[in-house]
């Protein structure tokens, strides 16, 4: 067998191809998981240094300052080194810079240094912080390490062990932020930011992505997921001192904007309820004054009063009046002639009726019954009763000698009583009249149905209450529709002097 035998199956053996994409996603992730691996000592010898330097200027140790910075100096060397030698690896494999590299393209989240901040970060460093901080790592000592770096800062810190730790710790108590480890196992950084930003009770929550790894791969992936900023390993203290302070008071002013409108909405109901409440008002007020005055239905809307359209039983004072020859009129007159007769009439007995505090019960043509003493009870309702129907006689005499000149014979007549009536809204949805029902009530229309022209006609027993304010007449026993036993009737000649 010769050498060309022994070689001959390997050289006919068929070329193995490898997909690029593939060997390019297996460099870029062995290759973030050795710097990852790398990093993270390292963090711990610069972060720890770091803290020791700031504990040991506070308490004026200035033996160990000098070793303590040879510690930092060498450990930012040796990062600096790692960081070249993987940067140049990753790009020759890839063609793909990392963060930080000469060649990668600038990112809004990118580590910087404290002077290029922003204002509201700057002022967030020297303000005293306050916050309850959550960090998500499974290193035990990046945990350690940041927390005790935070709780130094003034922060209340909680901690995670994992991804899935950390959800099941929010969903007991709420952090105002989060950092969050990139390379976990079971749960990486990436899937428990998304889950943040799914969920309605965390998706507000500012999320800081702290990691060894820089490429600007992981940054834009985190920055397109939610995260508010991005973080490597290991970070400047005054940076992350500013970095967290403008994530809270970008939370604090979020959080003023939610609660400013929550109560805006509140205040929405609110008006929205006070309008429809006043248009409900406006609606009864409308309704009362129907069948009040306008003072008597402000009152019973104001609490004044009781429900008066509800069925109630009160003692009243009922006045009943109508013009004499009002029919013989209306069969004799144009319809136009007889409305700017009830126009007239109308528009003058209102005005008394409002004047003396009376509740118009009903028009009826040339007929009105007005009673006094409901829905609000008034001192001297029958003393009211009589003064009005004075006023209306003296008033109607002033259109009756206006009508006559017109050619129309009419003239005025009233009737008194006083008793108990059953009172409340009569009618259907839609139409509802104020009615009073009872004998009192049939009194006063009979009394006004025999009353002559000019007179105002009230019973014996009315008489006995007021005589003291009025002179009568004696018309004498009358016989009314309705009633048993004749009525002994007086007309009133008016007001004592």
């Amino acid at each position: 067998m010769s050498v060309d035998d022994f070689d001959r199956p390997r050289r006919e053996a068929p070329e193995q191809k490898i997909d690029p994409t593939v060997a390019e996603n297996q460099n870029s992730s062995t290759s973030a998981q050795i710097r990852h691996t790398l990093r993270t000592p390292l963090n711990h010898i610069i972060g720890y240094s770091e803290m020791l330097l700031e504990e040991a200027g506070e308490r004026a140790l200035d033996e160990f300052v000098a070793d303590l910075q040879k510690i930092r100096t060498a450990g930012k060397q040796l990062q600096t080194l790692i960081d070249d030698l993987l940067d140049t690896t990753t790009e020759n494999q890839t063609g793909t810079p990392t963060v930080g590299s000469p060649g990668s393209a600038p990112v809004l989240f990118r580590e910087s240094h404290p002077e290029q901040t922003s204002a509201a970060a700057r002022q967030a460093v020297s303000e005293h912080p306050t916050g309850h901080l959550l960090v998500i790592d499974d290193n035990e000592g990046n945990r350690d390490m940041l927390s005790r770096r935070l709780i130094h800062q003034g922060y209340h810190v909680s901690t995670a062990d994992d991804g899935r730790q950390g959800l099941d710790f929010l969903k007991t108590q709420l952090a105002d932020l989060i950092l969050l480890d990139v390379m976990m196992p079971e749960m990486d950084g990436y899937d428990v930011l998304k889950e943040l930003k799914t969920d309605a009770t965390t998706r507000d929550i500012p999320v800081i992505m702290v990691s060894a790894l820089g490429e600007i791969d992981s940054v834009v992936r985190c920055i397109e997921q939610g995260a508010e900023d991005y973080l490597t390993k290991p970070f400047d203290p005054v940076l992350l001192r500013a970095r967290i302070g403008a994530c809270l008071e970008k939370k604090r002013l979020r959080d003023q904007e939610a609660r400013y409108l929550h109560e805006l909405a509140d205040w929405n109901k609110t008006l929205e309820s006070r309008v429809d409440e006043q248009v409900d008002q406006i609606a009864r007020l409308a309704r009362l004054q129907r069948f009040f005055s306008p003072q008597l239905a402000e009152l019973i809307l104001a609490g004044g009063a009781e429900d008066p359209l509800k069925t109630h039983r009160r003692k009243i004072t009922v006045v009943f009046l109508d013009l004499r020859g009002f029919t013989a009129f209306a069969e004799t007159s144009e319809p136009e002639e007889v409305m700017d007769v009830l126009h007239e009439y109308h528009a003058e007995m209102g005005k008394l009726i409002l004047e003396h505090e009376g509740t118009l019960e009903r028009f009826t043509g040339d007929g009105m019954m007005i009673f006094f003493n409901d829905p609000v009870t008034v001192p001297n309702p029958t003393d009211r009763a009589i003064r009005m129907a004075l006023a209306m006689r003296d008033q109607v005499g002033t259109l009756i000698a206006k009508w006559r000149k017109r050619g129309y014979e009419l003239d005025f007549g009233v009737g008194i009583a006083e008793g108990y009536a059953t009172i409340g809204s009569i009618g259907f949805e839609g139409r509802w009249d104020y009615g009073a029902i009872g004998t009192v009530t049939n009194l006063a229309a009979r009394l006004c149905g025999e009353a002559q022209p000019g007179q105002l006609l009230i019973s014996q027993r009315l008489l006995g209450m007021v005589e003291e304010l009025i002179d009568v007449a004696p018309v004498g026993e009358l016989v009314l529709k309705g009633f048993r036993r004749p009525i002994t009737a007086y007309n009133i000649l008016g007001l004592k002097t």
